[in-house]
């Protein structure tokens, strides 16, 4: 855009040209100012290129979750899942669902009831991984399930996608979303989600686990 410049052709002898000067800076025209200092005015059209506008600078949001610093690789990595696939936002919910996994499995997603790793179909008897899907129905499910969806049932990553939308969970899931529960209250939705026959160290797993969780 242009911007129209006011050129004063002054004589620096006169002291007109000082009151020009200042009666421009206020607003008067440049005939006006020329009429009434008697100094002749030049009025001048010049482009001024602005540069182009500047950037906006991004704001990134760092949304804050539930972790565990003090954890390993695969508890780390079904935490987040837990929060990212879920509604899940209560720590002791969420501890005390960690708490369960690592009584029936260690994490370990390749391991048979009775502690030997082996592959989805090598696992003749009992539970099987994450936590230990025992009955056939539950057991052929995985398979089935990672089947049609291209995972893998002897994974960490395919057992953990089986688990958060198996019927059974999704079932129990509501008990888990609500807020402000105990972890002996959370343990009830537990029990009916897993079906255990010992309970265990579950439960100290839990509190030990709503310990090391932090928020951010």
């Amino acid at each position: 855009m242009g911007c129209r410049v006011l050129l004063v052709l002054v004589q620096f002898k006169k002291i007109g040209a000082v009151a020009a000067v200042s009666l421009m800076a206020f607003g008067v025209s440049s005939t006006h100012a020329e009429m009434m200092t008697g100094l002749p005015i030049a009025v001048l059209d010049v482009k001024v290129d602005k540069g182009p506008p500047p950037k906006a600078i991004p704001i990134e949001v760092v949304e804050k979750t539930w972790k565990c610093p003090g954890c390993n690789d695969n508890e780390k990595y079904v935490l987040e899942q837990l929060q990212a696939k879920t509604n899940i936002t209560d720590r002791n919910a969420l501890a005390t669902i960690m708490g369960n996994i690592k009584s029936e499995s260690n994490f370990i997603p390749n391991i048979c009831e009775g502690g030997a790793r082996v592959p989805y179909h090598a696992c003749r008897r009992g539970g099987y991984g994450l936590i230990q899907w025992t009955s056939v129905g539950r057991y052929n499910a995985l398979g089935n399930f990672c089947n049609k969806y291209g995972c893998d049932p002897s994974s960490l990553e395919g057992q953990t996608r089986f688990m958060l939308n198996e019927t059974t969970f999704q079932r129990y899931l509501p008990e888990f979303e609500g807020n402000g529960q105990s972890i002996s209250q959370y343990m009830v939705g537990a029990y009916y989600w897993l079906g255990w026959g010992i309970k265990g160290y579950r439960q100290q797993y839990a509190y030990e686990y709503a310990k090391k969780l932090v928020y951010a």
